[in-house]
């Protein structure tokens, strides 16, 4: 088992970063009657950690005991019928899902499936009439139609269902959701917090860890605590007992970004950029296989993990690749270029978001940034 996953708190009391989130979490169950909420914040900051740990605290140890589900759900729409492939986590007390999964489709689910989930009502085991919870990950991803849908959903069955909203962003959840719920920001853990974690971890594991090691460690990783960790025990796996100047390694597509940032700067052809459009589509081959997280950093030193468990999230990925990309052209710019180069990155990642063939735009900027390049060099230097 990972170390991220063995040892993620399983109970509030457990709780090594935030302990406030945690005990006011405490309080609200203890009243018996928890409203919907929203949990947000940055991706690797926790929110799916303390979520988990609610449930606990709401319907005991019966939560953990959750199953997987792959079902085909036909849903009428209009004078055709769909089929949608829906994969679940439940348990006894709660259903966990991704809506976003459906693409498109995604009002469909919300009209039909989570309603139908919704309509039942759990009896615990004193007779009382209880609750279901619904977690529903990547709201912030639902269609405009889709949340509308949600919100008539958290409307008509409050009395029978909580739902426990997880995103990054909300700011792309309609006002009419989040009005709904309490909402709860997450925050990324400071680097401080983070080597506390990994100093806990390390002596769970009974390793000695050089002064500093965790310090750089946790610098390194963004304000992810899952990415520290992760790179915990790969440093363990590389090499053991740890030195002091130990290299905390990339990650290989990170290497591989950069690889293509250098290709942009040096050349500027049509050659080079069909030479650049073969290594983005080997990075997409090689890191878009179905169910491989991919630990994604973005230029404002977050990173975001996502599991792709369908192609259709490719355009996602695409738009955090732009951004990874600008990030490793801007530190090979002069200070006069980046603000014209950001304005086009900025241009072509809107765009990216309104079309569905998110490779073209990337193209395309790489396209603008070698004109943009070659003529600051040819002014520069004639």
């Amino acid at each position: 088992m990972l170390w991220v996953d063995k040892y993620r708190p399983r109970t509030l009391d457990k709780m090594i970063v935030h302990e406030d989130i945690a005990s006011n979490l405490k309080k609200l169950v203890s009243e018996h009657d928890c409203p919907h909420l929203l949990f947000y914040g940055p991706p690797g900051s926790g929110k799916k950690t303390l979520i988990m740990a609610l449930l606990k605290q709401m319907f005991g140890p019966g939560a953990e005991k959750v199953k997987i589900e792959n079902k085909i759900w036909k849903i009428e729409a209009g004078t055709r019928t769909i089929d949608l492939e829906l994969t679940t986590l439940s348990s006894t007390h709660h259903v966990e899902l991704n809506p976003s999964d459906a693409g498109f489709q995604d009002r469909y689910i919300v009209q039909e499936i989570i309603k139908e989930m919704a309509k039942s009502r759990p009896i615990d085991t004193k007779g009382k009439k209880g609750f279901k919870v619904l977690v529903l990950n990547e709201v912030d991803k639902l269609s405009r139609e889709a949340q509308h849908s949600l919100r008539r959903t958290m409307e008509k069955y409050s009395g029978s269902c909580r739902l426990i909203l997880c995103c990054n962003s909300s700011s792309k959840v309609t006002e009419a959701v989040r009005s709904r719920c309490l909402n709860i920001r997450v925050n990324a853990p400071t680097d401080e917090q983070i080597g506390r974690v990994l100093e806990f971890i390390g002596k769970k594991e009974g390793l000695q860890l050089p002064p500093g090691f965790a310090a750089r460690i946790a610098a390194q990783s963004n304000r992810s605590l899952r990415r520290a960790i992760l790179s915990f025990e790969t440093c363990r796996v590389q090499q053991y007992p740890f030195s002091e100047n130990q290299v905390v390694p990339p990650m290989d597509w990170e290497q591989y970004v950069s690889e293509i940032a250098s290709d942009i700067v040096q050349e500027q052809s049509p050659k080079r950029l069909f030479l650049v459009r073969g290594k983005l589509y080997e990075l997409l081959v090689n890191c878009i296989p179905p169910g491989i997280i991919l630990k994604v950093k973005r230029p404002t030193c977050q990173k975001s993990s996502i599991e792709y468990c369908d192609f259709h999230l490719l355009c996602f990925f695409l738009v955090l690749l732009l951004q990874r990309l600008l990030s490793e052209l801007l530190k090979k710019l002069d200070s006069e270029l980046k603000h014209e180069v950001c304005h086009w990155a900025a241009y072509y990642e809107h765009r990216m978001r309104l079309g569905q063939k998110a490779i073209f735009h990337i193209e395309a900027f790489v396209a603008k940034f070698m004109s943009i390049y070659k003529g600051f060099l040819i002014a520069t230097f004639g």
